[in-house]
């Protein structure tokens, strides 16, 4: 967890997942070697790191002095996949979990306390996988969404229904909230405080890198440079799989896919 919490206005203290729930408020890598994963995270996207009180094993990633992301090197000891996970805020761990599962997803892990927070790892009806956070943010809402991701998009086989799931599981329709759903361009567009940060489209299976791969969050982060991104991941031992315009999609040292986005030029 970051110490650094910090309000807009500028007061140092706790934010709370309330002040954005039902939005993407983080995203975390499970890995197997720690030292791999920050070395080609280093040269690819430019990020320090800093210990965070869970242990050696975990790591936050920093751009520009400034939290993006957390990084566990617990794929091997734990048996879980080498995988991208983005975490939304929710009011109450307990409450989401049963929510999700009534509707027919599942819960792989927790709810389970990380103080000063709870949360649970979960999956879709289709089968992608998500977490939830409850509690405090891992930095300011605003600074980490400026910071380097840009927005998660969900590749999934029917965008509608997933949109009913996860609107559901999030409260997405609630009046209290700043979240606001659309159907733009072919895909359904999740926003919050006016700002994009979620997009859902259909056709996981045939618009994927690789058709094998199921429905799944694909992470995007902001660059200056996609095509020095992309130079830098095949020569750390990763690769490209696919590239459209102003993105790519790149596979790290140990296999997870992740998508580096053009940053839009400020006016």
């Amino acid at each position: 967890m970051n110490d650094d919490r910090t309000s807009p206005a500028g007061r140092r203290g706790p934010l709370s997942t309330h002040s954005v729930f039902g939005a993407p408020c983080w995203v975390s890598l499970t890995s197997r070697d720690l030292k791999v994963t920050e070395e080609f995270y280093s040269a690819v996207l430019g990020w320090q790191w800093r210990p965070v009180r869970l242990g050696d094993p975990f790591r936050i990633a920093l751009a520009g002095g400034r939290p993006v992301a957390g990084i566990a090197a617990v794929a091997a000891m734990w048996q879980m996949a080498v995988a991208w996970t983005p975490y939304f805020a929710v009011r109450s761990a307990n409450e989401t979990v049963s929510r999700a599962q009534e509707r027919g997803g599942t819960a792989a892990v927790g709810p389970i306390s990380l103080p000063p927070g709870r949360g649970a790892l979960l999956a879709d009806r289709d089968g992608a996988t998500f977490g939830i956070w409850e509690g405090e943010l891992f930095t300011d809402w605003e600074n980490w969404r400026t910071a380097q991701p840009a927005f998660i998009r969900l590749h999934t086989r029917d965008a509608f229904d997933a949109a009913i799931f996860y609107g559901e599981v999030f409260g997405w329709a609630d009046p209290e909230g700043d979240c606001e759903v659309q159907y733009e361009g072919g895909e359904v567009v999740l926003r919050n405080g006016g700002h994009i940060v979620a997009r859902i489209v259909s056709g996981a299976l045939g618009s994927a890198p690789d058709p094998a791969i199921r429905p799944h969050w694909q992470v995007h982060f902001a660059v200056d440079d996609v095509e020095a991104c992309a130079r830098a991941a095949e020569l750390h031992g990763g690769g490209v799989l696919a590239t459209h315009g102003s993105e790519a999609v790149l596979r790290d040292v140990d296999g997870a896919l992740f998508t580096v986005t053009a940053r839009p030029v400020p006016r």
